[in-house]
């Protein structure tokens, strides 16, 4: 879950717009991310496969924990 924000302590995974399995381009939007403030769009850090969503949609993840795994080239 990235901090989006300094007091930022959690955020809801509020929709996922990739599924495991599909090819990411670095930048591109994978998720909507509901913070106590606004909702942002989380981009991916790296062009490769997003293999595993840890966190469904929904669900309030504490800040710097994975919420997914993306496997890159290299």
């Amino acid at each position: 879950m990235p901090k989006v924000n300094y007091e930022m302590e959690f955020g809801i995974v509020e929709a996922w717009r990739k599924t495991a399995g599909d090819a990411v381009v670095e930048g591109e939007v994978i998720a909507d991310i509901e913070t106590e403030k606004a909702t942002v769009e989380l981009e991916a850090p790296a062009a490769g496969t997003l293999v595993e969503i840890v966190h469904p949609a929904g669900a309030e993840v504490p800040v710097l924990t994975p919420i997914a795994w993306l496997e890159t080239a290299g």
